[in-house]
C-alpha cells in the first residue's frame, strides 16, 4: 500500500529496510522532511546514517519500504498495486532533482573548476554553455571562490574542493540536497569554511538532509534532528528539544559523551 501524494512533504521515507548479506543496516526507518527545512542526522558510526541518504536517491536499493521525493515515488513505478523498478535512465532523470554532496569531493581532475560545475547542466539539463558558465561563476562567488574558475582541483585545498562540489550540486537546481558527512574528510581548520556555505544555503530555504558529526552546526542550523543507532531512528524532533531534553537514554548517552569532548 502506498501513501497518497497530496500534501506530502518534500521527502517521505516509509518503513525502509536494508541489509548487506546478513547485516541489517536499516530497520523499518520512516522520516518526513518538509520543503525548505534542514534536518540533521546524527549518531554513532555504523548507525546506518549514510546508507539512509544513499537510499533516498536510489544509490542503494531498499529491501522493503518506499521513498517519495516531491510527491514522486523514487526508483519505482506503481502499476496496479505492484512495484516495478524503473529503468536506469528514468532513475537518472529522477536524480536530477536530488543533489548529493559526499565526504570526498569526486571532482573530475582533468577539468577546471568551472568545467566541473558546468558539465552537469550542459550534458544533463541541456543548458547552453554561456548560461551554464555565467551560473557557475555566480555560484563560485556564492561559495567564496570568485576567480577560481580556471584552476584545477589539484591546486585547491580540501575545503575549497568541497565548496566547488557544493557549487556543482547547486548548478543542477535541485529540490533537495543530501550531505553525507561533508566535513569528515577535511582538516579541522578547513571545516568552518564549508559549514559557512551550508549555513548560507539553509538560510536561503534549501531543503537539506545533513548526515553530520558537527553537533554545533546541527544545533545552530537544523530545524529538526534525527538520532540514529543500530539502523533505527531512536529519537527525532525539534532541534532544541532533542539537544536540551532528549527523551531516550541512548540519545542522552550519545550527546553526553560527544558534547563533553
Amino acid at each position: 500500500m502506498t501513501a497518497t501524494t497530496a500534501g506530502m512533504p518534500m521527502l517521505r521515507i516509509e518503513n525502509i529496510t536494508k541489509s548487506f548479506a546478513e547485516h541489517t543496516v536499516l530497520r523499518s526507518v520512516s522520516l518526513d522532511v518538509e520543503a525548505g527545512s534542514v534536518t540533521c542526522v546524527i549518531g554513532p558510526s555504523g548507525a546506518g546514517k549514510s546508507t539512509l541518504i544513499q537510499c533516498v536517491n536510489h544509490l542503494e536499493r531498499v529491501d522493503s519500504g518506499l521513498i517519495w521525493v516531491d510527491g514522486r515515488l523514487m526508483g519505482y513505478e506503481d502499476k496496479g498495486g505492484k512495484l516495478y523498478e524503473l529503468p536506469d535512465r528514468d532513475i537518472a532523470r529522477q536524480r536530477r532533482d536530488i543533489g548529493m554532496v559526499f565526504q570526498h569531493f569526486h571532482l573530475f581532475p582533468h577539468m577546471t573548476v568551472r568545467e566541473n560545475i558546468t558539465v552537469g547542466p550542459i550534458r544533463v539539463r541541456r543548458a547552453d554553455r554561456a548560461t551554464a558558465t555565467a551560473r557557475a561563476d555566480e555560484l563560485l562567488d556564492r561559495v567564496g571562490l570568485d576567480g577560481y574558475g580556471d584552476r584545477y582541483p589539484s591546486k585547491l585545498s580540501g575545503g575549497q574542493q568541497q565548496r566547488v562540489a557544493i557549487a556543482r550540486t547547486l548548478a543542477m537546481d535541485p529540490k533537495l540536497v543530501l550531505f553525507d558527512e561533508p566535513t569528515s574528510a577535511l582538516d579541522p581548520e578547513l571545516v568552518g569554511e564549508v559549514l559557512a556555505v551550508m549555513k548560507d544555503l539553509a538560510l536561503s530555504g534549501m531543503t537539506m538532509v545533513v548526515v553530520t558529526h558537527e553537533l554545533g552546526f546541527a544545533r545552530e542550523v537544523a530545524d529538526r534532528v534525527v538520532f540514529m543507532a543500530d539502523g533505527e531512528i531512536i529519537e527525532e524532533g525539534i532541534t532544541a528539544e532533542v539537544f536540551d531534553d532528549p527523551k531516550h537514554e541512548r540519545t542522552r548517552s550519545f550527546l553526553g559523551r560527544v558534547l563533553s569532548h
